[in-house]
């Protein structure tokens, strides 16, 4: 996404005369909003204000990934997968490139979806990404404050053989780290030559660095999230023929009581995008990127509304207080206020 885009005539006036524009002025400046809210249930109410919208905070991306936000420097990461590259974004100077290379470090030249995927924080506060061109799960070997391409591989193989591309990721509390693996970083997907692991896997890393593979039964296993409690472990499978949220027990190494969480099969076959990142917050309620836009459920799995967007969501990140919610919207990044 880019440099905000502002609406109010006043304030182009102010910048076409003077290139210099405080934060105070940047601050009151309103950005360009897209999309609709759909009420399907008045619990919604509830979660997003009526007149609420969603804000085009930047753009300009070939394809927008996994944001999260790092209170510490007040700022958003998120990848651009194709571009291999992680933008941070803060109010006061909307985008800038943070760290590139963020997936694919080899010298060697090579196209597809190279770039990291999705970020995240661990425990200690240091990035961590899924790298769709190392094929790895990594830990940015640099403070926060001052990135580096530098990395620590956290997960690269399953039984010595390559990962496909390790999508998206979730720690639980207690410091193990789970991961979805399908194989869109490679060149040619599923037909790639590369490709070592017959399956697309969901898997879980020990403290000790263990790798243990949770469920090999997904076709397109995406987005990744807990419940509250850390005993359900929802996966998003971006499968045009399966566009399904899936629910799995989670007990010490092992899923259990597989279950259809939500289909999204049905759905207007004009809209863009397929179940993919996922938010639940603090109250149980799963944001879900998927077609045409963000699907909001309850822990129950019932349908409350949705964010309607235009082009495809790939994923979304709360605020510290789960009052902003972030998403990345192919060549955007958005804002969405909730209560």
């Amino acid at each position: 996404m880019g440099r905000p885009i502002f609406i109010l005539a006043s304030y182009l006036l102010v910048i076409s005369c003077n290139n210099s524009v405080s934060h105070a002025q940047v601050a009151n400046m309103k950005y360009k909003t897209i999309g609709t809210i759909e009420r399907i249930d008045k619990a919604l109410d509830n979660i997003i204000s009526p007149n609420a919208q969603a804000e085009i905070i930047a753009e300009g991306f070939d394809w927008s990934e996994g944001p999260v936000w790092v209170e510490s420097q007040k700022m958003l990461l998120f990848s651009d997968v194709p571009q291999n590259i992680v933008y941070k974004w803060t109010e006061e100077k909307g985008k800038e490139i943070y760290l590139t290379p963020s997936g694919y470090t080899d010298s060697m030249k090579r196209a597809g979806e190279m770039g990291s995927n999705g970020l995240l924080l661990d425990a200690s506060g240091h990035l961590v990404l899924c790298q769709h061109g190392n094929r790895q799960v990594a830990r940015m070997d640099a403070p926060i404050h001052d990135p580096k391409p530098k990395f620590i591989s956290i997960a690269n193989n399953y039984m010595g053989k390559k990962l496909n591309s390790p999508n998206d990721a979730v720690y639980n509390s207690g410091g193990e780290l789970f991961f979805t693996d399908p194989p869109y970083g490679l060149e040619k997907q599923l037909q790639d030559p590369k490709k070592e692991i017959s399956f697309q896997g969901v898997f879980k890393v020990k403290k000790n660095g263990e790798i243990i593979l949770l469920t090999d039964t997904l076709t397109r296993p995406n987005g990744i999230a807990f419940f509250s409690g850390e005993k359900t472990l929802i996966v998003a499978n971006s499968d045009p023929g399966k566009p399904w949220w899936y629910a799995f027990d989670l007990k010490n190494d092992a899923l259990s009581n597989p279950r259809i969480f939500y289909k999204a099969s049905g759905y207007d076959s004009t809209a863009k995008g397929l179940p993919d990142g996922l938010k639940i917050d603090k109250n149980g309620t799963v944001f879900a990127t998927g077609p045409g836009g963000v699907w909001i459920f309850n822990k129950e799995g019932k349908l409350l509304g949705r964010i309607r967007l235009t082009a495809a969501a790939s994923n979304c990140a709360f605020s510290p207080d789960q009052k902003t919610l972030y998403i990345t919207n192919d060549m955007y990044v958005l804002r969405v206020k909730l209560k």
